[in-house]
């Protein structure tokens, strides 16, 4: 049985507060970021992580799950097709939230939310770390040696063009 949520509910009763994370959810797929409350924020995080995890599946019964909680076909049709491969390396954390100070009006802490799209990039292993990590450190040497050559090779063509010019201007004055 799921633990219920303690202290004050969002926008009063159980149920409207369902409603409430539901359209804050499919706006999120919709728009990719939203501006909210950071209570908002941090009660529509895991609402929208658990859609994001049905999408990934992308069978038809996630796909009803989905529908049963947004009810818009679009949004979810956006959810299973353009969200969910963009995610699908990923095993957790589709969101990020991000303070953002205060709302003007009354004072409410306000941040955005908005789903982490970029790709994921493995974390390497310990044990590979210490193979990895020697030629990591060569790498750096290599590349402060690489402008030294080219500068020199970009001054040894200009002195070589100096004393062409002499030879040439030589000749000129000669004839």
């Amino acid at each position: 049985m799921p633990k219920p949520t303690k202290g004050p509910r969002l926008g009063g009763g159980p149920a409207h507060e369902r409603l409430l994370l539901a359209n804050q959810a499919a706006a999120l797929f919709t728009h990719k970021r939203i501006t909210t409350t950071e209570t908002k924020a941090k009660r529509l995080r895991p609402v929208a992580e658990r859609l994001i995890t049905f999408a990934k599946r992308g069978d038809l019964h996630s796909r009803r799950r989905v529908l049963s909680s947004i009810g818009d076909k679009t949004v979810v049709h956006e959810l299973f097709t353009e969200i969910a491969p963009l995610v699908a390396e990923r095993e957790g954390g589709y969101t990020r939230i991000t303070k953002i100070g205060n709302r003007k009006g009354d004072n409410a802490p306000m941040a955005v939310i908005e789903l982490v799209l970029e790709p994921v990039t493995p974390k390497v292993k310990k044990s590979s770390t210490k193979t990895a990590a020697k030629p990591v450190e060569e790498a750096p040497a290599e590349t402060t040696e690489a402008p030294a050559e080219e500068t020199a090779q970009t001054e040894a063509p200009a002195e070589a063009e100096a004393p062409a010019e002499t030879e040439a201007s030589a000749e000129d004055e000669s004839k």
